[in-house]
């Protein structure tokens, strides 16, 4: 059997933007742990054994959320924590980190032992997912939490996000509510929706905004839609407004049964 070509690691720092100046936390980062005992049960006294990527990928693994939850709170502030979170579940999941992975070839760089070899570890979608997170926080280590923020954002984030807003309809992919809800009123012929501050509580330096936004009929008849919704700012609160009537619009228009214009629907307020 020929032994696979396993690429110079000094060529994947092309791809990840960045020359290691302490090559050692590459190489441990496309270092196995079958490769590892493999050169421990081989080495002599004096040889100082290669040392896998586990505890890198740990380290990886934080610092990827991080960067992923630091972006996704700045990006979009009128986000509630359980979008945020189910957000970033997604952008960090194994399944959403093999495309990076694969598109930097890690599986090419990557040193196995014997073992692994044979059973196709280079393909595995487990060891590739794992090896991106141990070179990120090789990456971390050796060039600082900047460099590291735009190689996730660059390789990790931007992709997965583009691809979620061409695949997907699901309302934590939404950034702007008020726009969302202006753009199905206008769908299905009803009038722009109007925003009213209804409520402030709490002293100044912690108020508490209650916003009611209100989507008149359609043209071919029906019932107001109203949704309230409170927040720290204004803004908050009419995104939150704003984003219960979009939804209860969007699910009118998924029924199998709706109309261009939606199905009849019951006025609702909020307490």
């Amino acid at each position: 059997m020929t032994k696979p070509q396993v690429h110079d690691p000094s060529s994947f720092e092309n791809s990840v933007g960045h020359h290691f100046h302490n090559s050692a936390l590459l190489q441990q980062a496309l270092t196995h742990s079958s490769y590892a005992r493999e050169a421990v049960s081989a080495s002599v006294a004096d040889d100082r054994p290669p040392r896998d990527n586990e505890q890198l990928e740990f380290l990886g693994d934080s610092i990827l959320s991080f960067i992923v939850s630091q972006e996704l709170f700045r990006r979009y502030p009128q986000f509630s924590e359980g979008d945020l979170s189910k957000l970033r579940a997604h952008i960090v999941s194994a399944r959403a980190l093999l495309r990076p992975a694969r598109q930097l070839n890690i599986g090419a760089y990557l040193r196995f032992g014997r073992g692994e070899e044979k059973s196709g570890g280079r393909t595995k979608s487990a060891l590739l997912v794992n090896a991106l997170e141990a070179v990120i926080a090789a990456l971390f280590l050796d060039a600082g939490l900047e460099k590291t923020h735009c190689f996730v954002v660059e390789a990790v984030l931007q992709p997965a996000l583009d691809d979620l807003q061409t695949r997907t309809t699901d309302a934590f992919l939404v950034t702007d509510y008020k726009s969302a809800l202006q753009e199905a009123a206008l769908a299905i012929g009803r009038p722009q929706p109007r925003y009213s501050v209804v409520r402030e509580k709490g002293p100044d330096h912690k108020k508490v905004f209650t916003v009611e936004v209100h989507v008149g009929p359609p043209s071919s008849g029906g019932e107001l839609l109203v949704r309230r919704s409170e927040g720290s700012t204004k803004k908050i609160a009419e995104q939150g407004a704003a984003r219960e009537a979009w939804e209860y619009l969007k699910s009118l228009l998924e029924r199998p049964d709706a109309s261009p214009s939606g199905v009849p629907e019951r006025s609702s307020q909020l307490a």
